[in-house]
């Protein structure tokens, strides 16, 4: 019997996207988002001005979600098939969390091009832990992780290679 403590998890999946701009198009993103991942989204706001890009300091500018549990691991498996379960070695990072984009929304299954909206592409932030990670995060007694429960790059690619079956390309 393996130990429970070792299994890795899925922490969170967060969904974003960038639109650069404020107005209907974000409204149209916002509407998307939601439809695909079946949570409401929040806005992001920009740290600075950027006038080249006609970019306010405080403006939305793009969207976000932030799935768990049973939600993010139904949309993982929806974004990569969409890759054809594929994902090169360089997106995954040293802490054992992964991203990755899609070009397009209209990918995901019951999504179709509508002319009014657009097409928006959105980039997968996810995020793995182990069971027992809380004690870094509660506030009374905080302890910091042992290097040896920390999820590593290798844990995370055999992870995904045995849950969803994914392969892992070399990169050169």
């Amino acid at each position: 019997m393996e130990n429970k403590m070792r299994e890795v998890l899925i922490d969170k999946v967060v969904v974003n996207m960038g639109v650069g701009e404020s107005g209907i198009r974000l409204n149209n993103a916002e509407r998307v988002l939601e439809e695909i991942t079946g949570q409401k989204p929040v806005r992001t706001i920009s740290k600075r001005t950027r006038q080249p890009f006609g970019i306010k300091k405080g403006e939305s500018i793009g969207c976000k979600v932030t799935l768990r549990k049973d939600r993010a691991e139904r949309f993982l498996k929806d974004a990569l098939s969409i890759l054809n379960n594929m994902i090169s070695d360089y997106q995954f990072d040293e802490t054992g969390s992964f991203s990755f984009g899609i070009e397009e929304h209209t990918d995901f299954p019951g999504m179709e091009y509508d002319p009014d909206i657009g097409i928006f592409g959105m980039d997968i932030s996810v995020s793995l832990r182990r069971r027992g990670y809380r004690v870094s995060k509660r506030r009374k007694n905080r302890k910091k992780i042992p290097k040896r429960h920390r999820v590593t790059r290798e844990d995370a690619m055999e992870f995904l290679r045995s849950k969803f079956g994914v392969t892992i390309v070399e990169w050169e």
